[in-house]
């Protein structure tokens, strides 16, 4: 059993719990308003009858602190706000997508220098960044489990830098029900972003692989 960390409790962070609570895993939950506005969420995913782990909610210090391993999955432009003491040293998921709608304009990534993962894993040095779940629909991330063997099972990509790292979360990926493609190294997490023809494609292993291989950076928002 794993205690999962979950900065940010969105649509994304909260499916995320679902599943997770689901495959017997702690959760400590948390948002940026604190745990008290969380009471109602975390009452509800306590009393689902599939749930075999735990949940707390908490401070996005106390969140990051308390997981063996943590989600960030919070607006792109708030990354900064991300705790980074509490996170040395531990696997962190990052789920964000870039926005310039509601991220505001972040040159580097307008002009392709860097991606939205390699910022976060920039402002969280002491951590090991694996990029996740940013291209699934929340609801889909509860929906569309399924056993591993399962035909045409759902397929997810993982980017990353340290190869360990990402065979940790490709084992909670598939443990949670879905399968997993490597697609690389941080840098090449674009592949995955919106407007590429992987993103929010409902792709097995193979459609998913073929649409990375197709994918060219000016698709990428």
């Amino acid at each position: 059993m794993t205690t999962i960390g979950i900065i940010g409790a969105g649509h994304i962070g909260t499916a995320l719990a679902t599943t997770l609570l689901d495959a017997g895993h702690d959760v400590v939950l948390s948002n940026s308003r604190g745990p008290e506005t969380l009471a109602g969420v975390v009452a509800e995913l306590a009393a689902r009858d599939t749930a075999r782990g735990s949940i707390r909610a908490a401070t996005a210090e106390e969140a990051a602190a308390a997981g063996d391993l943590a989600v960030v999955t919070i607006p792109l432009k708030a990354y900064l706000d991300v705790p980074v003491a509490p996170l040395a040293g531990k696997v962190v998921i990052d789920t964000n997508n870039y926005y310039p709608q509601r991220d505001g304009a972040i040159a580097e990534l307008d002009e392709r220098r860097t991606t939205s993962a390699e910022l976060l894993q920039r402002h969280l040095p002491e951590s090991v960044v694996v990029k996740a779940f940013n291209h699934i629909q929340a609801a889909q991330i509860v929906d569309r489990r399924s056993p591993a063997g399962t035909a045409s099972r759902r397929a997810l990509a993982v980017a990353g830098d340290d190869d360990a790292a990402k065979a940790r979360v490709a084992g909670l990926i598939d443990e949670i029900g879905f399968d997993v493609v490597d697609l690389g190294p941080l840098a090449d997490s674009w592949r995955i972003e919106p407007g590429t023809p992987g993103y929010g494609a409902e792709d097995d292993a193979g459609q998913l692989r073929a649409h990375l291989a197709a994918a060219r950076r000016g698709d990428a928002a």
